[in-house]
């Protein structure tokens, strides 16, 4: 088209530039962020209109910098209610609570439906269309403080990490197609053999060090930062969705992974999209608890 195309800031809001009949066609001809960046050499992190295979249009945040660029934010965890145990909000895990019954929970690791949008994401839980339908390779991960405005979320970030394996490509080329292949399900596995695919990870803020120090000091030794993990399983079978810049290599994996299934059977529950995060006590970072840095964090999932 012979353009460059850059997001603008509006109102303290980043958009895209209205472009009249070359915008109209960027919106029908643009899968992903990387494909924009290839196609029309965009180079400006902000928010960018994208399409499905079916023609679903949509909008999403674009990380055109970050280890070349050409990342689209597919969906975040939130944590609205760290005492609430699989309540309303919790739609990574299950708004229904814990029910041995119910042992996907709300199903929305391996489902279509999508809710929140970008640039709230890191106010309440987010997934697009993005999340099923771009096919990827790697994926990136931040980590941003709540509520934290969408033009800070780079320089506000506690960690930031992004994998360089190609590792989806094993899986179906999205976390969608991962998840039908490892569901986050109650009691189909065990911690010790099940666990889903596991990759290293590139530091672009932070460290393997700043990384072990946001979860609780007791179990700093069942996992191997400098990774990200999917589909575990703790010692009761319950199963999380993300062991987020962390392998685990014990069982008490609902004190450091999150997204859970749909049954938690332990005493004290520990049911919710970031599972036993608290323990039992918030943010004070002993014993089990992790962070108050890390709790009240986003956790936002980019492709590329």
């Amino acid at each position: 088209l012979g353009i460059t195309v850059k997001p603008i800031v509006v109102n303290d809001r980043y958009i895209n530039p209205e472009l009249g009949k070359y915008h109209a066609r960027l919106r029908t001809l643009s899968r992903s962020c990387q494909d924009i960046k290839e196609k029309f050499g965009a180079t400006t992190d902000g928010i960018y209109y994208l399409t499905t295979a079916n023609g679903v249009m949509y909008q999403s945040f674009c990380d055109m910098t970050t280890a070349g660029g050409g990342w689209t934010l597919v969906a975040s965890v939130h944590e609205n209610n760290i005492h609430g145990k699989c309540t309303l909000g919790d739609r990574w895990s299950s708004q229904q609570g814990s029910d041995p019954k119910r042992p996907d929970g709300e199903g929305t690791w391996a489902n279509t439906i999508t809710f929140g949008s970008a640039e709230g994401a890191t106010s309440d839980d987010y997934k697009n269309p993005g999340y099923y339908d771009i096919l990827a390779e790697d994926v990136s991960v931040w980590h941003v403080p709540n509520g934290a405005q969408l033009q800070n979320w780079t320089s506000d970030s506690i960690l930031r990490y992004h994998t360089e394996t190609k590792f989806l490509s094993n899986s179906g080329g999205n976390l969608y197609y991962l998840f039908k292949k490892y569901p986050v399900r109650f009691g189909i596995g065990e911690c010790s053999k099940d666990t889903g695919p596991t990759s290293p990870v590139v530091y672009d803020t932070g460290d393997k060090h700043s990384t072990k120090t946001l979860y609780g000091p007791s179990v700093r030794d069942q996992f191997e930062p400098g990774f990200i993990t999917f589909r575990v399983f703790n010692e009761e079978k319950a199963a999380m969705a993300i062991c987020s810049g962390i392998k685990p290599i014990r069982c008490h994996t609902e004190h450091y992974c999150i997204g859970g299934g749909g049954h938690f059977p332990e005493k004290a529950p520990q049911c919710g999209d970031f599972t036993g995060f608290d323990s039992d006590s918030y943010g004070s970072n002993t014993g089990k608890r992790a962070s108050k840095e890390l709790t009240e964090a986003a956790v936002l999932i980019f492709y590329r």
